[in-house]
């Protein structure tokens, strides 16, 4: 049996690879396979230098060899290798971003475990683990409830999840208390902050600013969205990442004295608050069912959010859908346990905030009230007043 050679550094290690690949003369296609690369980099053994040196030294002679690069720290394979400047510089062929689930993804990777939740169900979840397969697989299908294996995963004896924010963080980003510094400024703002507001909520400006912005948009911890009329100017960033907004929000601050926390706060006002904000941010994050459901996926359209400059209560819409056909759908966001009944004063609050963004905007297309709820709407007198809507279900397409 060969004895391994006790290597010093990445030279002789890749020097070793090089014997091994040799020795394998008539294989067929080499594939290198390099897991959780940024854990393996060491600024001391200067791993980076030696893999460039490996490629371009003697690869690169070769036609049957493919390295399969992987990482979870986004920073780390914008930094030194999608945006290589030296030795590695275009030296990628196609880049994967691995993306969280949709709902109906994560709808179906539940089935196939053995979960018999329904949707309503399903989106709860959703708010709080998002489409993380990692997250999704440590809940217990043998415990029906979804409350009982939120407050095992976050607020009970030895939670696994409870200190996942920190190591997150960490594990993905350096320098990662400026992330987190930006993380919790956007947090405070669930409606989301423009660049100039960011920086002068956290002090973090110029280079440093922009960079962390670029690796949580690459890492899909934020979206941007423009404000209807102002195209590109004043952009906005949101967070999206639903572990870190439900993290900061309840378990950050929890005693830990009540291990059924969150079973204990199903019916409480803040609860229902919370709702009603993260599913606004499950429909953003599902805006291409959303157009279908509405049958303009195929309209050139573009999605922004609007807020009053003029009106006092500063009235605001969630979500602005402007068509190439001349019609603008203004929709509005509601999770509800049943049905949503529009009352009469409901309606006379659309047809208002309708008015003020035709006054304010100036705008001569057609306006559409469009409601997006969970179960739809009750018929009735002032249903009307949603010319169109969406439904929980039309989330759980492809």
């Amino acid at each position: 049996m060969p004895i391994t050679p006790k290597l010093s550094n990445w030279i002789e290690a890749f020097e070793a690879l090089k014997e091994l690949i040799k020795a394998m003369a008539d294989k067929g296609r080499i594939i290198l396979f390099f897991d959780e690369m940024p854990w393996i980099d060491n600024t001391r053994l200067a791993f980076v230098k030696a893999l460039e040196n490996f490629w371009n030294g003697w690869v690169v002679t070769r036609n049957d060899i493919v390295l399969i690069a992987c990482g979870s720290s986004t920073s780390w394979m914008m930094d030194k290798l999608v945006m290589n400047k030296g030795g590695l510089h275009n030296r990628i062929t196609v880049t994967i971003n691995l993306r969280p689930f949709n709902l109906l993804e994560t709808e179906q990777y539940l089935t196939h475990h053995g979960f018999a939740w329904n949707r309503h169900t399903i989106v709860e979840c959703y708010m709080i683990l998002g489409g993380v397969p990692f997250y999704l697989s440590k809940l217990d299908c043998h415990e029906p409830s979804l409350a009982k294996n939120i407050d095992i995963l976050f607020f009970g004896p030895n939670a696994i999840l409870r200190n996942e924010f920190d190591e997150l963080y960490q594990a993905l980003f350096a320098h990662a208390d400026k992330y987190i510094t930006i993380v919790r400024a956007l947090a405070n703002h669930r409606e989301g902050l423009t660049v100039k507001q960011i920086a002068g909520l956290t002090g973090i400006t110029g280079g440093w600013l922009t960079r962390i912005l670029e690796n949580l948009l690459r890492s899909e911890f934020v979206i941007t969205f423009t404000q209807y009329g102002n195209k590109n100017r004043d952009k906005i960033f949101r967070l999206c990442d639903f572990l870190t907004l439900f993290w900061l929000k309840y378990v950050e601050n929890d005693s830990g004295k009540d291990v059924n926390f969150w079973s204990h706060s199903l019916q409480t006002p803040s609860l229902a608050a919370w709702r009603g904000v993260t599913f606004e941010l499950v429909v953003l994050l599902h805006l291409q069912q959303v157009k279908i459901a509405l049958g303009i996926d195929r309209i050139l359209n573009s999605s922004s959010s609007w807020r009053s400059k003029q009106s006092s209560d500063k009235t605001q819409i969630d979500l602005v859908i402007e068509r190439s056909d001349r019609i603008i759908n203004l929709c509005e966001i509601k999770f509800c346990e049943t049905p949503y009944i529009i009352t009469k004063e409901y309606a006379m609050r659309l047809r208002t905030r309708m008015a003020i963004f035709q006054n304010e905007t100036k705008s001569r297309k057609s306006l559409v009230n469009t409601l997006i709820t969970t179960y739809g709407l009750v018929p009735g007198a002032h249903a009307a007043v949603a010319q169109s809507e969406v439904v929980m279900d039309d989330l759980f397409v492809e």
